[in-house]
């Protein structure tokens, strides 16, 4: 079984919820305390021993090749006259965190079209596949628990995470399972944003996966699907019915954060901030403050 050596991260789409903010910023270079939404993303492949990664861009994303680029001689010369040597190497750091291929994306709207647009760089290989604008934060990172899971089992793994407001079931793509061990699941099906009443299980797939090659030629071979974009959901399901067996592995240890909305990205500043170690203290004594 070939090893998991690229990750592929889509990063094209508008925003259009953080309007007007993203009109000229990424969604993905939205602030998280003192690091934008994507480097967490980028740490997390890094960590689970992926040091080649793809990001798939849009015509407004410049920002996010500047950020993983080497600092501009104008700025280490700030920070070395001002003695803030921490911080110079914080940021070399980040240009030297892995090997960054970007691709501007092609084709018709849809989560499916970035992960097709990577295939001139993927090869005949196995694959993982992270959304920049959320990440799970948790020990082991949650890519490296599903790689120890795909070469195990090979096939199609997806991350799961447990939905614990039923309310909560109808934002998600909710799996239909079959137990096999641990916290490991064989998915029969893939229910788009149930009615939280009749939701087959309380396990959301999304957010992380290892795919096979065959992927590309199944993108190519779907129609559009809602909203007339073209669905990655729809290539598993036809790798699925061809034969492919597709697994999800719940998170352990970890922390979900969605960045993709108003409200969700607020609640991961503020979660973060009460864990950094900069502003945990006087971050805290700030909010018992507030009369709420």
């Amino acid at each position: 079984m070939k090893k998991i050596k690229k990750a592929v991260i889509p990063a094209a789409g508008f925003g259009t919820r953080f309007l007007p903010q993203t009109k000229a910023m990424p969604k993905e270079m939205l602030p998280v305390v003192d690091k934008p939404v994507i480097q967490y993303v980028v740490e997390e492949i890094i960590n689970s021993g992926i040091k080649n990664i793809i990001i798939v861009t849009g015509s407004n994303k410049r920002a996010i090749e500047d950020h993983f680029d080497e600092p501009s001689e104008d700025l280490v010369k700030n920070l070395i006259q001002g003695k803030k040597l921490q911080l110079l190497e914080e940021i070399k750091r980040i240009s030297q965190m892995a090997e960054f291929i970007y691709i501007r994306q092609k084709g018709p709207y849809g989560n499916g079209t970035p992960v097709l647009t990577a295939q001139a760089v993927i090869d005949n290989e196995p694959f993982a596949v992270l959304w920049g604008d959320e990440f799970i934060y948790a020990q082991p990172p949650r890519l490296k628990q599903m790689i120890d899971v795909y070469e195990r089992l090979g096939g199609i793994i997806i991350s799961g995470v447990e939905i614990k407001n039923k309310e909560d079931l109808s934002r998600y793509g909710i799996a239909d399972l079959t137990y096999i061990e641990k916290n490991i699941y064989r998915i029969n099906e893939i229910v788009e944003k149930p009615d939280p009443d009749k939701a087959p299980s309380t396990i959301a797939t999304h957010g992380a996966y290892i795919l096979p090659p065959e992927i590309f030629e199944a993108l190519k071979k779907v129609p559009p699907g809602k909203g007339g974009e073209i669905w990655l959901v729809d290539a598993i399901n036809l790798l699925k019915n061809e034969g492919f067996p597709v697994y999800t592995v719940v998170i352990e240890n970890g922390r979900y954060y969605d960045t993709g909305n108003k409200f969700e990205y607020l609640k991961t500043v503020v979660e973060m901030a009460l864990e950094h170690k900069d502003t945990k203290e006087p971050f805290r004594a700030f909010l018992k403050l507030l009369e709420i």
